[in-house]
């Protein structure tokens, strides 16, 4: 076995893959000369074996010995000696920060014997009894599993008794029975006497440790952070300095600055005669650190000494706790502490500004979700609120509005002024419009990737997904929570699309000044927060290689885009542009039964669809746009089959021959599963009409563009491409058009016509494929959906949740690119792909292209550019420029 055990002395900082971040970070302080208590790390290969096996490894006893040995030689005390006892903490450590996941043991070495001991050594009678009750209690909890409770409610009644709730009242004689008494609890609750052996109690607390890495909440947590699993924790044991010997001992948490706003200042809390859990517990109340100052002025001045220190050694904000013993200050830990997403970036650019790191160090400093949470409104926290339920948090940010159930109504209260939540189990894509005029959007069914999810992102609408606890009745207009409480329309609520919470009535909202300078509405040299984040964006569009793109799908949202520093349109998707009155279009086509009425339609359909190209090309002049034909299967533009069913049956012979005929079509249209049916370049090959308009809108609408001097950069995508046969014929249909109209209007604009991959087997004949294809583009929503063979719609709510309790996926991958499955099939059609055509150009525009983890992915699979929704830009451009700094230093992500 390699080496477990490590003295302070032998370790640093960079040792957290093996001594995690607090035994690092304690050894590291320990190199600088900072008052540290000795002390020894287990290290994680330890609590990895013992995770494994079930044991510890054989040579982790002598080696414990034989550290214990040296620091008692160093204190000149023995562990739990009865006449001078040494007495040591044994508290977790994983390389990555898990505040109170784990657990921590303190004033091991405490024994009916060694209590008399300490209180001759401390010369105190009740810190000595006051230890030991507290090292009954928390072995208590953390080593033999006893409910807290228990001797919670014991030091109650003690109190109680004293006619007092100030724990610091109780006299050593009150301690003294609380001891006996929290004795004949651990007798009661585990059959066995309160272990005696202070190498036992070590020994189990260690035990207990390695344990607390499986501990439920801990689990949560590292899901929660995407913390891996298999790092397992380190132990640190460490002597025992006292923080409630008197009123001149305490313990307290300090930071360099505020990491709620970054400020730089005084900050923390002070506690005095107290162990550290006092604080934590909030058992009594602190004082604010800067009365320190008044309380031990010679503790203080020191202290900010080594905070200062600290800082400028950690180049970072360090999250720092302490204990004062009898006016000595000794320092417990030091991290780089958590801080709010406006804190990271003011922090950012203030330690740049101080000479401490470059631009460079600063964009490692700050996330693309934390810009995210500056982007989108939020609630004020502070309020008085009741919460109705909570849910799938689909798209950030807060918005208030009265429940209505259906688009049309949304849209209509929307047109008389009056802000408005549209409720729904689920939407489609009929509900467009009334999503675009409702504030947010909340619905009883679906997850992250659900329809009402997707557009909602897309849009930067808030949106509130899988409500499953609220029962939607549209017919009766209202919902109603499992908890009772009851919706109708026009009642107001409250979404908070960051958290997933749905509150009864009015939130009040505070509004993001980080989007109002993104659409040039605020100078960022006016405001601090501003200014950091405009100095960081500039300088990750300096260092990006990836490009950035939108999904966009209008005029207005590829104006938003390219306000959002957005470099073209990845996905502009054509269906949206049929639904509303054009509806009716589409049913004429889809029923027509001959050419004549089918070109018809065609006809009607396309100065529609010339239109909407011209202004989507207008904004944006001078950039490539990537226009997919139309994808999805006809049937979603026609009505349900089951509706329909029971509206011509009711009907009977009064039923209109419209609707026959429309009953009729939809029949002969209905698929098992349509989404593996004729949709994409199927549709397109079986019904050429339809693509073959609109190749013939876009070539229109450029060329419309090129005579009004304009800059027009189409590019033509083909959807749902699996063979090379596909693309050729598809292609040369484009190809035809596009020199038709070309003849027609004497214009003729370079139109690259490419395909999208989001079939498995696309992806693994990419070499042949980009033959045909000038560009491709991932549609990684589908290629997930197909390699992994879920149903997006149907599996969030069904089984993610327990195939995430299960470690069989640490995140959706319909939120975060599967990097080792769907991964390898991208980087195969890159490889195969370039291979076949050099300068064939690869983005990708599947949700994925927004999301911060996926970017960096992308970038080093070598991609061209990513494509998000308009609201997801600034994101993916920070995310872009922060994988090119990390890649060229070989640094680790330093959030």
């Amino acid at each position: 076995m390699p080496k477990l055990v490590y003295d302070f002395t032998e370790g640093n900082r960079d040792m957290k893959d093996l001594l995690g971040g607090k035994g690092a970070n304690l050894a590291e302080m320990t190199n600088l000369g900072l008052p540290v208590p000795p002390g020894f790390t287990i290290t994680t290969d330890a609590c990895r074996y013992y995770l494994e096996h079930g044991s510890v490894p054989d040579s982790l006893g002598p080696e414990v010995g034989d550290h214990l040995s040296a620091l008692e030689d160093q204190m000149g005390r023995k562990l739990g000696d009865h006449a001078d006892p040494l007495l040591v903490s044994v508290r977790s450590g994983a390389k990555f920060s898990m505040p109170g996941m784990m657990e921590t043991v303190l004033n091991i070495g405490l024994s009916d014997e060694s209590v008399h001991g300490l209180a001759k050594q401390a010369g105190s009678e009740r810190f000595a009894w006051d230890s030991y009750r507290r090292l009954i209690q928390m072995f208590g909890k953390t080593v033999l599993d006893i409910e807290g409770h228990e001797f919670e409610h014991a030091i109650d009644a003690a109190k109680k008794a004293k006619g007092t709730r100030n724990d610091l009242d109780l006299d050593a004689g009150d301690l003294q029975g609380l001891v006996e008494t929290f004795k004949g609890i651990v007798k009661d609750k585990t059959g066995r006497d309160f272990p005696q052996d202070p190498r036992e109690q070590m020994d189990l607390a260690v035990m207990a440790v390695f344990n607390s890495w499986n501990a439920d909440r801990a689990i949560l947590y590292r899901r929660q952070e995407r913390i891996p699993a298999d790092l397992g924790t380190a132990v640190n044991i460490v002597a025992m300095v006292f923080g409630n010997l008197g009123m001149d001992s305490g313990t307290g948490v300090a930071f360099t600055r505020d990491p709620g706003s970054g400020q730089q200042g005084v900050y923390g809390d002070y506690l005095q005669n107290a162990q550290g859990e006092d604080v934590v517990a909030g058992i009594r109340n602190t004082v604010p650190l800067q009365d320190l100052e008044r309380i031990d002025g010679k503790s203080y001045a020191e202290l900010m000494d080594i905070m200062a220190t600290l800082e400028n050694h950690y180049k970072d904000l360090c999250d720092i706790e302490f204990t004062i013993e009898r006016g000595k200050l000794w320092m417990l830990q030091t991290r780089v502490g958590k801080r709010t997403a406006a804190a990271a970036f003011r922090i950012a650019t203030q330690l740049v500004d101080q000479g401490l790191i470059d631009m460079d160090e600063a964009l490692t400093r700050v996330s693309g979700s934390q810009l995210a949470q500056l982007m989108f409104p939020r609630f004020d926290a502070g309020s008085d609120v009741t919460t109705i339920t909570k849910a799938v948090s689909a798209s950030p940010g807060a918005a208030v509005g009265k429940a209505v159930f259906d688009s049309a109504s949304a849209v209509e209260w929307a047109d008389r002024g009056e802000d408005v939540i549209l409720v729904r189990r689920e939407t489609n894509p009929d509900d467009l419009h009334g999503m675009i005029a409702a504030r947010g959007i909340l619905t009883s069914r679906g997850g992250k990737t659900s329809h009402a999810a997707v557009v909602a992102r897309g849009m930067g609408k808030t949106c509130v997904c899988g409500a499953d606890e609220l029962e939607v009745d549209v017919v009766g207009r209202r919902f109603t929570s499992a908890g009772g409480v009851t919706v109708n329309e026009g009642d107001v609520i409250s979404i908070d699309g960051t958290s997933g919470t749905v509150y009864l009535g009015e939130v009040p909202v505070v509004a993001s000044s980080v989007v109002e300078y993104f659409e040039g509405q605020l100078d960022p040299s006016e405001d601090e927060l501003l200014s950091a984040v405009h100095r960081l964006m500039v300088h990750a569009d300096h260092r990006r290689r990836l490009g950035v793109r939108a999904n966009a799908d209008n005029g207005p949202d590829c104006a938003r885009a390219r306000r959002f520093g957005g470099g073209g349109v990845g996905l502009t998707r054509t269906e949206h542009m049929f639904l509303g009155e054009r509806r009716q279009l589409v049913e004429r086509l889809i029923l027509a039964e001959d050419d004549k009425t089918r070109q018809a339609a065609l006809d009607a359909l396309e100065p529609l669809q010339r239109g909407d190209f011209v202004e989507i090309l207008e904004a944006m002049d001078g950039l490539p746009v990537t226009i997919r034909l139309i994808d999805p299967p006809l049937h979603e533009f026609l009505p349900d089959v089951t509706d329909l069913s029971v509206k011509v049956a009711l009907a009977g012979d009064g039923a209109t021959e419209q609707d026959r005929k429309l009953l009729e079509a939809v029949r002969r249209l209905h698929e098992q599963n349509p989404m593996l049916g004729l949709r994409g370049v199927r549709l397109g090959l079986v019904i050429p009409g339809l693509p073959n308009m609109q190749v013939r809108a876009i070539a229109h609408a450029a060329a419309d563009r090129a005579k009004a001097g304009g800059d027009p950069r189409p590019e033509i995508m083909i959807p749902l491409t699996a063979s090379v046969q596909e693309m050729e014929i598809a292609r040369a249909q484009a190809e035809q058009v596009l020199a038709e109209v070309a003849e027609e209007t004497g214009i003729s604009v370079h139109t690259l016509i490419g395909t999208m991959i989001e079939v498995p087997r696309a992806a693994l004949l990419a070499g042949e494929i980009a033959q045909s294809a000038e560009f491709f583009s991932f549609g990684t929503n589908d290629l997930t959906q197909m390699t992994w063979g879920f149903s997006r719609d149907d599996v969030e709510g069904s089984f993610f949740s327990r195939y995430i309790e299960m470690g069989i996926f640490g995140v959706s991958p319909f939120e975060t690119i599967d990097s080792e499955g769907v991964g390898r099939l991208v980087r195969i059609a890159v490889e195969e792909g370039r291979a076949a055509r050099p300068d064939l150009h690869i983005g990708v525009c599947g949700e994925h292209g927004g999301d911060p983890d996926s970017v960096h992915f992308f970038h080093a699979a070598g991609l061209d550019y990513v494509s998000c929704s308009p609201f997801r830009v600034p994101v993916a451009r920070l995310e872009a420029g922060r994988a090119a700094v990390l890649e060229t230093t070989g640094g680790s992500d330093s959030r």
